[in-house]
């Protein structure tokens, strides 16, 4: 067992993958052989990530406010408090707050062999106002 009780400092999203205010604090990563990766993202009202997928999928689940969420060619859905999303794995798609509130979800992937946990892509380009 192991207990953290120092966090690495909060980050901000960078502006290559996010469109708006978005804070990131990560709450694990342990060591090898786990590949598990959890973030909790704070995004501010409109805020949202870029397009992009993940190898072995991703869970979102919800804190607080309301968000959006889409996959590629599929509708944007709400999504609130208390909800959890599921993303397969390789889906493309983007997620981030509703435009007149903010909303926190924790993100929960597993890293690829190589590490890797994300791969992005273009900006989105039809926000809903």
């Amino acid at each position: 067992m192991h207990i953290t009780t120092r966090r690495p400092d909060t980050l901000q999203g960078p502006a290559e993958h996010f469109t708006g205010t978005v804070w990131l604090d990560e709450i694990a990563a342990p060591e090898s052989p786990s590949r598990l990766r959890m973030f909790s993202v704070h995004f501010a009202p409109g805020a949202h990530t870029a397009w992009h997928r993940h190898p072995h999928g991703q869970v979102l689940h919800v804190l607080e406010g309301e968000g959006l969420v889409q996959r590629e060619g599929g509708d944007v859905a709400a999504i609130r408090a208390g909800d959890t999303v599921w993303i397969e794995p390789g889906e493309r798609h983007w997620h981030g707050a509703a435009p007149g509130t903010f909303m926190t979800h924790l993100a929960v992937v597993e890293a690829a062999e190589d590490g890797s946990t994300v791969e992005w892509h273009e900006h989105v380009d039809h926000y809903p106002a």
